[in-house]
């Protein structure tokens, strides 16, 4: 992981800029630069994984010129990015034939070239998980994007002056910028700072009308225009492909996913759950590697459920195995610095975010490695337990729209904070884009559960290749904060419970408006949030819930332990 920041506008404060930065210096220990644009600056942490050389430090730059003066040169535009840029090589090489040299390894150098050739229609071509900001110094205009599914994160708002601030963090914001917002994935955005735009290539489809958001700065407004490129999680067209054609390509499909994440300059690691996805990753992987893939687990001291079936995956692919136990007492003292990592109050999040965060913290102190691959995802193409009470094929591919939609503010977010804030760095085959693609345009009725068991497409996928132990294959889906170990969720509740009587509870929950929380539990987590982002509750847009409106999931609480169809996965 990286850190990005960018603050707009010319009279910008750099002590400011300087010390929103260091908020998230955990995401890139390695190295740290600001660079002013000319009319605001640009900053990063440095996580080195592709490209280690410093000649692979970020902010890129490029001198280019002026618009209508061949023989100028004055011009500097500038990017920084946080991502990674899958088949960058192929990039650079057809590049570099157009006459572009490059002075590092880094992914991420392609794109100011990429830019200048194809201006914004290059967010629709790009096969990558990033969140970036360029400047265009021909046009004197700042351009935010990011990923298709909003892996890797960023955040905007505005300070007091009408400025606008991009960051990957919200806390590199707070303090700064009144009302901060998640920016949406799959959008790039144009901030005009104020004067008039200098002439310069568009992108294709800045034609289109952009949701404007103008605000009137101290000496000049600034104006935000949005634009979608994608939106992965709509699929174009349906895929018409009967059952053996869609296994075959959700095998190759995924399989190229986790070959592209394995490439990396820096020591790879795997989460290993030894539930369903997180062993199809680490199975894949062991197989296309010369050398034991190195995997790590965690779970409660007294009743880790998952632990038993990770060691069984380890030991079928011959992985190096390391498992993490945590106690009542890390649970609890985690509580805090998890929520301020994270920046949420959703119970869901929170919860399976505790044992991520710490066998994190864990491989961190303890190991080498740079870059963790995880099975996030999968839940939301092909279902979970909740989805078995979808009333109909449609109604289930309109809830997997909305959880793909908004996976950024959950799961996504878990993995992004968990690894980064320990100085490593998330990679998420199943987030693949056109594995994603291809599964969402997948009739919804063969994802149904009428085999007697969920997720059967991607079961069914990899029943011939033995990557992992068939019991492994079919296991039931046991929720991840249960998974290590039920008498975590119940500390967690027994904890809260003890800090509000009821009258409390009732009297401090309706200090907040936006999603009110119903629990004890839920209570404790927006206190501590509220703490650290006071009045930012708005960045999450609901508790990650079953659907309420679905017979059979009208629960008050989000573990799958409490549906009527859990039956063996939590043993």
């Amino acid at each position: 992981m990286c850190s990005i920041l960018a603050y707009c506008g010319s009279d910008a404060d750099p002590k400011i800029v300087e010390g929103m930065l260091e908020k998230t210096i955990s995401r890139g220990p390695d190295d740290t630069r600001i660079l002013d644009t000319g009319n605001g600056y640009l900053g990063f942490n440095r996580l080195s994984i592709m490209g280690l050389t410093p000649e692979g430090m970020q902010p890129f730059l490029m001198t280019e010129p002026a618009p209508g003066n061949a023989l100028s040169h004055g011009l500097v535009s500038y990017v920084v990015c946080n991502g990674e840029i899958y088949g960058f090589r192929k990039l650079r090489s057809a590049l570099e034939r157009r006459g572009y040299h490059f002075v590092s390894d880094s992914d991420c150098e392609t794109l100011l070239p990429l830019y200048r050739e194809l201006g914004t229609y290059m967010f629709r071509i790009l096969d990558a998980e990033y969140a970036l900001v360029l400047y265009d110094a021909n046009r004197d205009i700042y351009i935010a994007a990011r990923d298709p599914i909003g892996i890797r994160p960023l955040y905007y708002g505005q300070d007091d002056g009408g400025r606008y601030v991009f960051a990957s963090e919200p806390k590199n914001l707070v303090g700064v910028c009144g009302r901060i917002k998640p920016f949406p994935p799959g959008k790039y955005a144009i901030v005009r700072t104020g004067g008039p735009e200098k002439s310069g290539k568009q992108g294709k489809n800045e034609k289109t009308s952009g949701k404007q958001d103008r605000s009137a700065g101290s000496s000049a407004a600034q104006q935000i225009e949005f634009f979608t490129y994608t939106r992965i999680e709509k699929p174009h067209s349906a895929c018409k492909d009967e059952l053996p054609k869609i296994a075959e390509n959700i095998r190759a499909k995924l399989i190229a996913g986790i070959e592209k994440r394995l490439d990396a300059d820096a020591p790879l690691g795997f989460l290993l759950s030894g539930g369903l996805d997180s062993s199809l990753v680490c199975g894949v992987a062991a197989k296309l590697l010369d050398h034991p893939i190195r995997t790590f687990s965690i779970g409660m001291d007294l009743d880790a459920i998952d632990l038993k079936y990770a060691r069984q995956v380890a030991d079928y692919i011959g992985s190096e195995h390391h498992e993490v136990i945590m106690t009542r007492e890390d649970v609890l003292a985690a509580l805090e610095p998890v929520i301020y990592a994270l920046g949420t109050w959703d119970i869901t999040t929170v919860r399976a975010s505790i044992g991520m965060y710490l066998v994190c913290k864990w491989i961190h102190e303890n190991t080498d490695i740079r870059v963790l691959l995880t099975g996030e995802i999968s839940d939301e193409i092909f279902g979970y337990k909740y989805t078995d009470f979808a009333p109909s094929a449609e109604a289930f591919q309109k809830e997997s729209e909305k959880r793909i939609r908004e996976l950024h503010m959950y799961d996504v977010l878990r993995a992004d904070r968990c690894i980064s804030v320990h100085s490593l760095e998330a990679r998420v085959p199943f987030g693949d884009l056109d594995f994603v693609r291809y599964c969402m345009a997948i009739d919804p009725e063969k994802k149904l559960n009428r085999y007697g068991i969920g997720k059967y497409l991607l079961r069914h996928a990899f029943e011939e290749d033995d990557l992992i132990p068939r019991s492994i294959l079919m296991r039931e889906k046991a929720a991840f904060s249960d998974a290590v170990g039920h008498s975590m969720r119940r500390d967690l509740m027994e904890y809260a419970e003890s800090l509000y009587t009821d009258a409390e509870y009732e009297e401090r929950r309706h200090r907040f408006t936006h999603a009110m929380p119903f629990t004890k539990e839920s209570l404790l987590y927006r206190e501590i949030f509220e703490k650290y982002y006071p009045g930012q509750a708005e960045m999450i847009a609901d508790f990650w819930m079953p659907n309420r409106d679905w017979e059979g999931c009208d629960v008050n609480d989000p573990s799958a332990s409490v549906l009527s169809n859990y039956g063996a996965s939590g043993i």
